[in-house]
């Protein structure tokens, strides 16, 4: 092993490749497959690299490996929020997945925000990212383009095209418009008639749920516009509480109201113990992703279970099949859903 380079004479600093190699004695070549852990590197010699990088301090500059090699070892994830336990499980599987492979996870929220979404994924692409892993199906024009002349491999999480919708893209989740109708369709069945949709947020998965609530109520012949009650403010308990009021007092007639959200429901949930309101007796109350906290709500609340940890892990392996630039046996991967029947309906 070389003496030790002097990192003071540096204008940065930073220690480089080619100060590994010279401790290590070995080419700056011979240490970037080392650290790459390929199998065709004595394992001795990555022990030695390894322990070199380790005591010099030295990080990879992702940036420069990109540029010599036209591939980087992250991928770019993004979601619409953090302060939402969905996303919170997706991203948490996803990253664990990808890790597991090699690759590291640069995030991005967008906030709902098509704009937003578009000016995150031109920063990602900066970084010529080995692939990417984008909330949803709905993107502007811009977004889409990009995409594709990109030729970055990319999967698309939590939606599907609509059955018999022509969509090539690759994508890992479930029919939102199929769940609300199944929620519908489940409180129809337990004899509930007038059936209130509340939502806030209103983003296109939210949409799709009012569509398949929708046309289940269509189906029944019990649809009436006056059971929308639609806010597109950020959704959260206190919100589920507002609305809850509003429906009770402006459609007393209401015998359930199915939520958008969880968040939304066990709002309504609390606010219904409030003014002493029996759920389900006066109002059943149902909501959508079965987040933490649903089963211990008083009473439990119904919701839509998704699978979002699968999702994720789903996702990401699909992922890693198309980086290795291969086909994944489906480009659509349809996880579905379940509904969970507790007290509150």
């Amino acid at each position: 092993m070389q003496p030790l380079p002097n990192k003071s004479h540096r204008a940065t600093g930073r220690v480089t490749l080619s100060d590994v190699a010279r401790a290590a004695g070995v080419s700056p070549s011979t240490v970037s497959r080392a650290l790459r852990g390929e199998r065709a590197v004595d394992p001795a010699l990555i022990e030695r690299v390894t322990a070199v990088s380790r005591m010099l301090g030295y990080v990879p500059d992702p940036a420069a490996r990109a540029l010599a090699s036209q591939r980087s070892d992250h991928v770019a994830i993004l979601i619409p929020l953090l302060s939402n336990a969905l996303f919170v499980d997706l991203l948490d599987a996803a990253q664990t997945t990808l890790r597991a492979a090699g690759y590291q996870t640069l995030m991005g929220v967008t906030h709902y925000d098509a704009s937003e979404e578009e000016q995150l994924l031109r920063e990602q692409l900066l970084h010529r990212p080995a692939g990417l892993l984008v909330t949803g199906l709905d993107h502007n024009p811009a977004t889409r383009k990009l995409m594709a002349s990109s030729q970055v491999p990319c999967v698309h999480l939590m939606d599907l095209p609509a059955i018999g919708q022509h969509d090539e893209a690759h994508c890992v989740g479930f029919r939102q418009t199929d769940a609300g109708a199944a929620m519908t369709r489940h409180l129809l069945s337990k004899g509930y008639r007038r059936i209130a949709f509340a939502a806030a947020q209103l983003d296109p998965r939210v949409m799709q749920r009012l569509y398949g609530w929708r046309n289940a109520l269509q189906e029944a012949g019990l649809y009436e516009p006056t059971l929308e009650w639609l806010n597109p403010a950020p959704s959260s308990l206190a919100l589920g509480g507002v609305l809850f009021e509003q429906i009770m007092q402006q459609s007393p007639s209401v015998d359930a109201i199915f939520f958008c959200n969880d968040d939304l429901a066990q709002g309504a949930l609390m606010a219904a113990l409030r003014l002493g309101i029996a759920v389900p007796s006066q109002v059943a109350i149902a909501g959508f992703n079965d987040l933490t906290g649903s089963d211990q709500m008083l009473p439990t609340l119904t919701s839509v279970r998704t699978p979002r940890a699968r999702i994720g892990e789903a996702a990401a392996q699909m992922l890693l099949t198309l980086m290795r630039g291969e086909e994944p046996s489906s480009p659509q991967l349809d996880l579905s859903f379940e509904i969970v029947q507790r007290q509150s309906t």
